[in-house]
C-alpha cells in the first residue's frame, strides 16, 4: 500500500484529500507546516509527497528542495492555487515531478498520483523504526543513517521483504554474496547476521532454531 505525505494548510482541503485518498487505500499522514512535515520525512517513508506552496512557516518550494538535497527519487507534487507559469517553473526547478493547481478535477488528480507512483514503484522497506531503501542501499535507524556493508545490505533486504516469514539459512547461503563476489559460508553468515543485530537491534531479527531466521519483533 502506497503511502502518501500531504503538506497542506487549508483544514477543508487537506481533510478532503485526506478522505479521498483513503478510500482509494492509500496510507495518507497529514501536515499543516514545514516544520511538521520535516518530521514525518526524516522519521518515515514516503511513496509521494503533496505540498502546498504557501506555508505558515515557509513554503513548499523550499521544502522540495530540502528534501531533494537527501533524496533524488521519491516524488513531489505540487497542489496550489499558483498557476502563474513563472511559479510553475519554479516548482518544477525546486525538484517537484508535477504541478496542479487549484481548482483541480478530482478524477485527473488522482490520474496523475497513480502515474507518479507507476514511475516510482516503491523499493523502500519499514519496520517500526527502521527504514531500507533498496535504490540507494541506505538504512536508517529512527531517522539516523546506519552504516551496514554491501553484505549486510543484502542480508537485511532479503529479511525485511520477507517481513514475518521465515527465511532459511540454505536459502540465504544461496542468495548473498560478499564484496568479492563469492558466496558466503556458513560461519560468514552467523559473523554478519550477528553485526547487524548489533547496528539495528537484535529484536528485529528472530532466530527460528535449526532453519534460518525471520524479520519481526520478538518483543
Amino acid at each position: 500500500m502506497s503511502k502518501i505525505l500531504i503538506v497542506e494548510d487549508d483544514v477543508f482541503l487537506r481533510d478532503g484529500l485526506c478522505e479521498i485518498l483513503s478510500k482509494e487505500n492509500y496510507t495518507v499522514t497529514v501536515a499543516s507546516t514545514v516544520s511538521q512535515a520535516k518530521k514525518f520525512i526524516d522519521t518515515d517513508s514516503f511513496n509521494l509527497l503533496i505540498f502546498d506552496v504557501m506555508l505558515p512557516d515557509g513554503n513548499g518550494f523550499d521544502l522540495c528542495m530540502s528534501v531533494r538535497e537527501k533524496d533524488s527519487n521519491i516524488p513531489i507534487l505540487f497542489l496550489t492555487a499558483c498557476d502563474d507559469e513563472v511559479q510553475v517553473v519554479r516548482g518544477l526547478d525546486a525538484g517537484a515531478d508535477d504541478y496542479v493547481t487549484k481548482p483541480f478535477k478530482l478524477l485527473e488528480l488522482l490520474s496523475r498520483i497513480r502515474a507518479l507512483l507507476r514511475r516510482n514503484k516503491s523499493t523502500v522497506y519499514s519496520c517500526e523504526n527502521i527504514v531500507v531503501d533498496i535504490n540507494t542501499m541506505t538504512v536508517k535507524k529512527d531517522g539516523e543513517n546506519i552504516f551496514v556493508t554491501p553484505t549486510e545490505f543484502q542480508i537485511l533486504s532479503v529479511l525485511i521483504r520477507n517481513n514475518g516469514v521465515i527465511v532459511t539459512r540454505s536459502l540465504l547461503l544461496e542468495n548473498i554474496w560478499d564484496e568479492g563476489g563469492s558466496f558466503i559460508d556458513d560461519n560468514t553468515l552467523s559473523v554478519h547476521i550477528s553485526r547487524l543485530r548489533e547496528k539495528i537491534g537484535s529484536e528485529h531479527i528472530i532466530t527460528v532454531r535449526g532453519i534460518g531466521y525471520r524479520w519481526g519483533n520478538s518483543k
